[in-house]
């Protein structure tokens, strides 16, 4: 399961635009975010263990994309899977409404208040091409926390192939680009900057007809 020859420079610059390369430090609080990757949840643990956070809440509902792997709820099977790592149940919360990253955040950010849990900052734990979004998002809403982003740190090689479907990654990764303009602009993110090499090399993956996601 490997990425095709013409088309890896492209990705790959979609890939390391999406990393924020943020140097994580102890938070408040980590923030799993639901998706089809259990790899989200292998994260949250290990950073709980090496002592990043006193706490995560993991977060969705279900999507289309992930009713038939996690048919219990995204949240759901994070919980149990970061049990399985050894994270302790009294440190877990679950939030199972979440249908899409702003209701991560704007659930997640009440069921916290909820358990009078005070939060002044959070790590974003999320598939990697995912983090320049989920960040934005979370600046847009909850504007006040110092907000880090995590993913698993895996090369792109060895993600498509924890994920099995090269295509599926390509179109999440061309997806998750165009959101980064679409998503400020309709008012749910903050803007970013998207750099000229990374506009080509989405407008090229486009046009190879990875456009499946789109919106």
């Amino acid at each position: 399961m490997t990425l095709p020859d013409d088309l890896r420079r492209d990705v790959q610059t979609l890939w390391d635009y999406h990393d924020m390369r943020h140097e994580l430090r102890p938070t408040d609080v980590g923030i799993g975010l639901g998706s089809h990757d259990l790899g989200v949840a292998t994260r949250a643990a290990e950073l709980f263990r090496a002592g990043m956070f006193p706490r995560v809440v993991f977060t969705g509902a279900n999507a289309p994309t992930t009713v038939e792997r996690f048919p219990r709820g995204e949240a759901v099977h994070y919980r149990e899977h970061a049990l399985e790592l050894g994270v302790p149940d009294d440190a877990i919360l679950v939030e199972p409404e979440a249908r899409n990253t702003g209701e991560n955040v704007t659930l997640t950010r009440q069921l916290l208040a909820s358990h009078g849990i005070e939060v002044r900052s959070v790590v974003l734990i999320s598939r990697p091409y995912q983090q320049r979004r989920a960040y934005a998002t979370c600046k847009k809403l909850w504007p006040e926390v110092d907000v880090m982003c995590a993913s698993r740190p895996l090369p792109l090689d060895d993600y498509v192939a924890s994920i099995g479907d090269v295509d599926r990654v390509i179109n999440m990764l061309v997806v998750d680009t165009q959101r980064i303009t679409a998503y400020a602009e309709r008012g749910f993110a903050i803007p970013q900057d998207i750099p000229s090499r990374v506009a080509d090399a989405y407008d090229r993956l486009v046009r190879a007809g990875f456009r499946e996601r789109l919106l």
